[in-house]
């Protein structure tokens, strides 16, 4: 395993009424959910470090925590950027981004763990 600090990946979404905040019900305004851009962070921290894991392996979700300072109207392009900053064993930490073109939408910190893929699906 080759994880190492620094790594990043940026994931782009463009906002459709699917991930607005009245269709996924986060809220009753037709701008970016807040969930959606954090699920965009995720996706980006996991394809971060995709390339870099044993065969076998993926990372899951453990913890994200980010502002959302901006609202983000259908038909804009957002893009969520993660940079690995800690690995500890299977434990990864990022910092996580979200913009639309130079405008911060929101940023925190999100935690994925490297799991075996089968041992995983086998514990449900």
């Amino acid at each position: 395993m080759t994880i190492q600090e620094g790594i990043k990946h940026s994931s782009e979404l463009t906002v459709t009424h699917a991930v607005t905040a009245v269709a996924m019900g986060s809220g009753d305004m037709p701008v970016l959910a807040t969930p959606a851009m954090m699920a965009l962070m995720e996706n980006a921290a996991m394809l971060a470090v995709a390339p870099h894991l044993p065969e076998g392996c993926t990372t899951v979700g453990g913890h994200i925590s980010s502002s959302h300072v901006k609202p983000t109207p259908v038909g804009e392009t957002i893009t969520a950027t993660a940079i690995v900053t800690h690995v500890d064993g299977k434990k990864i930490t990022f910092k996580v981004e979200a913009h639309c073109g130079e405008v911060l939408l929101g940023e925190g910190t999100h935690l994925r763990f490297i799991v075996d893929r089968d041992k995983f699906m086998s514990r449900l």
